[in-house]
Protein backbone atom coordinates (compact mmCIF):
# COMPACT_ATOMS: atom_id res chain seq x y z
CA UNK A 1 0.00 0.00 0.00
CA UNK A 2 1.08 3.58 -0.64
CA UNK A 3 1.48 6.42 1.82
CA UNK A 4 -1.60 8.43 2.69
CA UNK A 5 -1.40 12.05 1.62
CA UNK A 6 -0.31 14.50 4.31
CA UNK A 7 -2.55 17.41 5.20
CA UNK A 8 -1.37 20.71 3.79
CA UNK A 9 0.58 22.89 6.16
CA UNK A 10 -1.10 26.18 6.92
CA UNK A 11 1.17 29.12 7.72
CA UNK A 12 -1.16 30.50 10.40
CA UNK A 13 -4.25 29.24 12.12
CA UNK A 14 -7.04 31.74 11.66
CA UNK A 15 -9.27 32.28 14.71
CA UNK A 16 -13.01 31.78 14.38
CA UNK A 17 -13.74 35.44 15.19
CA UNK A 18 -13.07 38.64 13.22
CA UNK A 19 -9.51 39.79 13.88
CA UNK A 20 -7.81 43.14 13.74
CA UNK A 21 -6.37 44.04 10.36
CA UNK A 22 -2.60 43.97 10.42
CA UNK A 23 -0.68 47.21 10.63
CA UNK A 24 1.34 48.42 7.65
CA UNK A 25 4.81 46.79 7.50
CA UNK A 26 7.31 48.62 9.67
CA UNK A 27 4.65 50.75 11.37
CA UNK A 28 4.09 48.49 14.36
CA UNK A 29 5.84 45.91 16.49
CA UNK A 30 2.72 44.03 17.58
CA UNK A 31 3.94 40.64 16.33
CA UNK A 32 0.44 39.77 15.11
CA UNK A 33 1.68 37.07 12.73
CA UNK A 34 3.73 35.43 15.47
CA UNK A 35 0.64 35.25 17.67
CA UNK A 36 -1.44 33.79 14.83
CA UNK A 37 1.19 31.15 14.09
CA UNK A 38 1.43 29.82 17.66
CA UNK A 39 -1.00 26.96 18.28
CA UNK A 40 -2.90 27.39 21.52
CA UNK A 41 -1.81 31.02 21.99
CA UNK A 42 -4.27 33.41 23.64
CA UNK A 43 -5.53 35.32 20.62
CA UNK A 44 -8.29 37.28 22.38
CA UNK A 45 -6.41 40.54 21.89
CA UNK A 46 -6.95 40.20 18.15
CA UNK A 47 -10.71 40.59 18.72
CA UNK A 48 -10.01 44.28 19.34
CA UNK A 49 -10.64 45.45 15.80
CA UNK A 50 -10.18 49.11 14.98
CA UNK A 51 -13.96 49.66 15.25
CA UNK A 52 -14.09 47.91 18.63
CA UNK A 53 -11.05 49.85 19.80
CA UNK A 54 -12.78 53.11 18.92
CA UNK A 55 -15.82 52.08 21.00
CA UNK A 56 -13.57 51.05 23.90
CA UNK A 57 -11.69 54.36 23.85
CA UNK A 58 -14.93 56.35 23.81
CA UNK A 59 -16.22 54.30 26.75
CA UNK A 60 -13.01 54.79 28.74
CA UNK A 61 -13.23 58.54 28.17
CA UNK A 62 -16.74 58.47 29.67
CA UNK A 63 -15.95 56.66 32.93
CA UNK A 64 -18.01 58.13 35.75
CA UNK A 65 -16.61 56.56 38.93
CA UNK A 66 -13.71 54.56 40.29
CA UNK A 67 -15.87 51.44 40.37
CA UNK A 68 -16.82 52.06 36.72
CA UNK A 69 -13.10 52.29 35.81
CA UNK A 70 -12.32 49.14 37.79
CA UNK A 71 -15.19 47.31 36.07
CA UNK A 72 -13.93 48.39 32.64
CA UNK A 73 -10.40 47.22 33.45
CA UNK A 74 -11.77 43.88 34.64
CA UNK A 75 -13.80 43.44 31.44
CA UNK A 76 -10.76 44.29 29.31
CA UNK A 77 -8.76 41.64 31.14
CA UNK A 78 -11.52 39.03 30.87
CA UNK A 79 -12.43 39.65 27.25
CA UNK A 80 -9.07 40.59 25.74
CA UNK A 81 -6.51 39.14 28.15
CA UNK A 82 -4.88 42.52 28.79
CA UNK A 83 -4.22 43.37 32.44
CA UNK A 84 -4.04 47.16 32.80
CA UNK A 85 -2.82 48.65 36.07
CA UNK A 86 -3.97 52.15 37.05
CA UNK A 87 -2.43 53.49 40.25
CA UNK A 88 -0.88 56.63 41.67
CA UNK A 89 2.71 57.12 40.54
CA UNK A 90 5.60 56.57 42.92
CA UNK A 91 6.27 60.32 43.09
CA UNK A 92 3.95 63.15 43.93
CA UNK A 93 0.69 63.26 41.98
CA UNK A 94 -0.01 66.83 40.91
CA UNK A 95 -1.68 66.19 37.56
CA UNK A 96 -3.25 63.25 35.76
CA UNK A 97 0.22 62.56 34.35
CA UNK A 98 1.16 61.46 37.90
CA UNK A 99 -1.30 58.58 37.62
CA UNK A 100 0.63 55.50 36.49
CA UNK A 101 -1.10 53.44 33.79
CA UNK A 102 0.74 50.25 32.91
CA UNK A 103 -0.04 48.35 29.71
CA UNK A 104 1.69 45.06 28.99
CA UNK A 105 3.81 44.70 25.87
CA UNK A 106 2.33 41.50 24.52
CA UNK A 107 2.11 39.90 21.07
CA UNK A 108 -0.94 41.12 19.17
CA UNK A 109 -1.26 44.38 21.09
CA UNK A 110 -0.72 47.20 18.63
CA UNK A 111 1.74 49.97 19.53
CA UNK A 112 -0.92 52.62 18.91
CA UNK A 113 -3.38 50.78 21.14
CA UNK A 114 -0.79 50.65 23.94
CA UNK A 115 -0.69 54.45 23.70
CA UNK A 116 -4.37 55.22 23.10
CA UNK A 117 -5.87 53.22 25.98
CA UNK A 118 -3.86 55.04 28.71
CA UNK A 119 -4.61 58.35 26.95
CA UNK A 120 -8.35 57.59 27.00
CA UNK A 121 -8.19 56.66 30.69
CA UNK A 122 -6.37 59.92 31.48
CA UNK A 123 -8.96 61.85 29.48
CA UNK A 124 -11.71 60.22 31.52
CA UNK A 125 -9.90 61.08 34.75
CA UNK A 126 -9.45 64.68 33.62
CA UNK A 127 -13.14 64.90 32.77
CA UNK A 128 -14.09 63.49 36.19
CA UNK A 129 -11.30 64.51 38.62
CA UNK A 130 -13.19 62.99 41.57
CA UNK A 131 -12.28 59.57 40.14
CA UNK A 132 -8.59 60.43 40.48
CA UNK A 133 -9.19 61.57 44.07
CA UNK A 134 -10.99 58.28 44.79
CA UNK A 135 -8.07 56.39 43.23
CA UNK A 136 -5.60 58.28 45.43
CA UNK A 137 -7.77 57.65 48.47
CA UNK A 138 -8.08 53.93 47.62
CA UNK A 139 -4.28 53.72 47.68
CA UNK A 140 -4.25 55.51 51.06
CA UNK A 141 -2.33 58.55 49.87
CA UNK A 142 -4.63 60.82 51.84
CA UNK A 143 -4.43 58.63 54.96
CA UNK A 144 -2.42 59.56 57.99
Amino acid sequence: MGESPRPAQTPAMQPSFPVRVECPPGACTCQRELLLSQPGADQRILMLTREEEKKLLERLERINSLSDLEQMLLRIEQQLGVAIVVAPGSNEVRTMRGIHIEMPNMPGLCRKTRQSIPAAIRKGLERQPEIAWALLDAHDLFGM
